[in-house]
């Protein structure tokens, strides 16, 4: 991996870090600065009104970053029409934040974009009767990131490095061995 890759992967888990609870009230805040994430948590007072349970995360593969969304919602809201719509636009606000967030933290920009075949992948369970829980994710390529080829593990160097091991063992049984 290369340094301009390490310092690109670090700058978006920092950026993504940058989106914890609270973070888009100054209030609540540590730097005093509202981050607008495009969450349904945004909504209201974090403190005062009923919380709405939603958030996201990022992992890295390659030249690729993949956001996930998690959220509690009620049954009237998937059935309602356009969930997956929904859930692509919530992806999207993700997206542009990392973009917003990143470009303020490195003071460079980057560009997420959604290849060919990628789509948005939405999963929904329901715990009860009222309500469920949806994951939904999609992978995106990063820019500045060159793809690399992923190495392959050899198989020479370990079956050679077994073998050498079972080579080196003995025939002879200990003398404190009582076996035969």
């Amino acid at each position: 991996m290369s340094s301009n890759t390490l310092k690109i992967i670090q700058g978006l888990s920092q950026a993504a870090a940058n989106a914890y609870d609270g973070a888009h009230d100054e209030r609540y805040a540590a730097d005093n600065k509202a981050r607008q994430i495009g969450l349904s948590r945004e909504e209201g007072d974090p403190i005062l009104d009923s919380r709405v349970m939603d958030g996201f995360k990022v992992k890295f593969s390659g030249d690729s970053i993949c956001i996930h969304y998690q959220s509690d919602i009620k049954l009237k809201e998937v059935y309602a029409g356009g969930f997956e719509d929904e859930m692509g636009r919530r992806i999207n606000e993700i997206k542009k934040f990392l973009q917003r967030e990143y470009k303020a933290i490195t003071g460079e920009s980057i560009t997420l974009s959604k290849p060919k075949d990628s789509e948005i992948k939405v999963l929904v369970q329901s715990t009860s009767r009222v309500r469920s829980f949806v994951q939904a994710y999609c992978w995106y390529k990063i820019s500045k990131i060159d793809s690399e080829p992923i190495l392959s593990p050899s198989e020479d160097r370990v079956d050679k490095s077994i073998r050498d091991f079972l080579a080196l063992s003995a025939k002879k049984r200990p003398k404190n061995d009582t076996r035969k």
